[in-house]
């Protein structure tokens, strides 16, 4: 559904909508749950049709509240070597590698694992039972603008993998016990995917509902299409406002949430190619240097990141050396690649491809998180295998370098503004980019 060309007119004002892909503006209108509206220019998604049922919404996340503290308290798996046993939560994993000077990655895992999922959680539950019960919540702004960038960090599914691969690699070493964690994770990475489908402008909007019913004065930007007039859209809340920046030389601010407004991310292109390189100078050490160290009565292993994908390959499960290999080898490289390939076209204005080039940016944001893979799993195995007399794992220098490779391209890719590929074809993204020369 073309849910873009469609058109919603109230009384008093227009609801705008602009993508955050190509920056052209449309006017909401009301979906059916399942539908999606695209922008006809780049055809990225706007919003889905979501039934916005408070009671459903505080339903949900209350469960996935109570689902996360069980998995965080909770032994994930238990090994058993010889009579000698040892099992590990989360928490107990990550204080594994500060004590072993990893303080750097334990306080990434800790804050993409942990902390940023439990502040989601935590600000979504107090918004969804206030609106349920009619009230407006103090900071609600703030609280929503919080969730959004908590969820770019928030890696629960990646964790949910790194964990299974973990089983699968410890069960040629030691006899493993499923514990409750595990199936926690499990349900919690599922009920975490259905709230990640309330984007926190539904909660916006419900608010707005809610205020309006109540008499309540709201933003109304009304003017922003019939006149032409440039627009700024707040990429918290999603509203568009006009762009006063010729007639006033101080900062805007959102009308709505108070977020800081601009009509392109300041220097985009050079912080993207700034991280680009600083990522791409750690990548040969993150791949060259061990990321583990083994050892037992046999002496001292060192461990890379291929030595791992050829020890899978090896021990039978050509699946996950597969999956180790796209996400710790395959998709650095691509990242480094296609960020390198946008940051150039668009400083270099170029007109080549811009829907093609769009659409290379959504992969990159989507698979991103992904590379994280191989330091969860580092993080368990080097706090299951603790096993004085027989082995002990502890993590290696390489895993510091890829861990800040997978945090240097995630910033490069949200420092990159995608309205740039487009900005050279129309003016404020008004102007379709399929009249272009």
């Amino acid at each position: 559904m073309h849910a873009g060309l469609s058109l919603r007119v109230t009384v008093h004002r227009y609801e705008l909508i602009s993508c955050h892909d190509c920056g052209k503006l449309h006017r909401r209108h009301p979906l059916a749950p399942r539908q999606k509206a695209r922008c006809v220019r780049c055809r990225s998604v706007l919003y889905r049709g979501i039934a916005s049922d408070a009671n459903r919404m505080a339903a949900l996340v209350l469960g996935a509240v109570v689902t996360f503290l069980i998995a965080q308290l909770s032994p994930i798996v238990a090994l058993e070597v010889n009579g000698q046993r040892s099992s590990a939560t989360l928490l107990g994993a990550i204080h594994v590698l500060w004590n072993e000077n990893m303080q750097v990655v334990a306080a990434i895992v800790f804050l993409c694992t942990l902390l940023l999922p439990a502040v989601e959680l935590g600000c979504l539950l107090y918004v969804t039972l206030s609106l349920r019960a009619g009230l407006h919540p103090p900071g609600l702004h703030r609280l929503l603008r919080i969730v959004r960038a908590a969820r770019h960090w928030g890696m629960t599914e990646v964790l949910m993998i790194g964990i299974l691969i973990t089983v699968v690699k410890m069960t040629s070493l030691a006899q493993v016990e499923p514990q409750p964690g595990l199936f926690a994770f499990g349900a919690l990475t599922l009920m975490l995917a259905i709230v990640t489908a309330f984007d926190p402008r539904i909660l916006w909007h419900l608010a707005d509902e809610q205020a309006r019913a109540r008499g309540a004065a709201l933003p109304a930007p009304a003017s922003v299409l019939a006149g032409r007039a440039p627009a700024l859209t707040c990429h918290a809340c999603g509203l568009v406002s006009l762009d006063r920046g010729r007639h006033q030389q101080r900062r805007q601010h959102c009308p709505r949430c108070g977020a800081v407004l601009h009509r392109r991310r300041p220097d985009s292109v050079a912080r993207t190619w700034a991280l680009l390189l600083a990522a791409a100078i750690l990548y040969i050490p993150a791949n060259l240097l061990p990321v583990m160290y083994t050892h037992s009565l046999f002496g001292k292993e060192d461990d890379t990141i291929i030595s791992g994908v050829i020890y899978f390959w090896h021990s039978g499960s050509p699946a996950l050396a597969a999956i180790i290999f796209i996400a710790s080898i395959v998709v650095p490289v691509l990242k480094l690649a296609a960020l390198s390939l946008l940051a150039w076209t668009a400083q270099r204005r170029s007109r080549w491809r811009p829907l093609q080039r769009t659409v290379l940016y959504r992969v990159v944001e989507l698979v991103g998180r992904w590379s994280m893979l191989d330091i969860f799993v580092i993080t368990l195995t080097v706090a299951l295998v603790r096993f004085q007399t027989l082995a002990v794992i502890t993590a290696g220098p390489g895993a510091l370098a890829f861990c800040a490779v997978v945090v240097l391209t995630m910033l490069a890719s949200m420092q990159f503004d995608p309205r740039l590929i487009w900005d050279h074809l129309g003016v404020n993204g008004e102007t379709d980019g399929r009249n272009r020369p």
